[in-house]
């Protein structure tokens, strides 16, 4: 179960960092108009909310680990947003990160 919450936890941090940077940018970049950006802000707030739910009492062991989610969710992102096509390097890139992430946090402790 422990697990499990740790995977839905990280899987909302990235939503809401990745959608929050993304209102920004298209608030930014995209001229989409201030409440874009004001979305943004508050996504980026309740990103930093799920990361600090995580089982793992390790600030740095949860951040080193969500960065390997954040790698394979922006690129997931890209792929349902903004009409990015991932190769092969991409996809095995991700699937590092993500190995990197797993090994980090759910590795046996004595």
């Amino acid at each position: 179960m422990t697990v499990i919450r740790s995977i839905i936890l990280f899987v909302l941090a990235a939503f809401a960092e990745i959608g929050g940077c993304w209102l920004v940018w298209q608030s930014v970049r995209e001229h989409r108009g201030w409440q874009y950006a004001a979305f943004g802000v508050l996504a980026l707030g309740a990103y930093g909310f799920a990361a600090s739910f995580q089982p793992d009492a390790s600030f740095g062991r949860v951040l080193a680990a969500y960065g390997g989610v954040f790698v394979a969710g922006s690129l997931a992102w890209g792929v349902v947003l903004d009409g990015f096509r991932p190769t092969a390097w991409d996809f095995t890139g991700a699937a590092v990160c993500l190995l990197g992430a797993a090994l980090i946090v759910y590795q046996p402790r004595a």
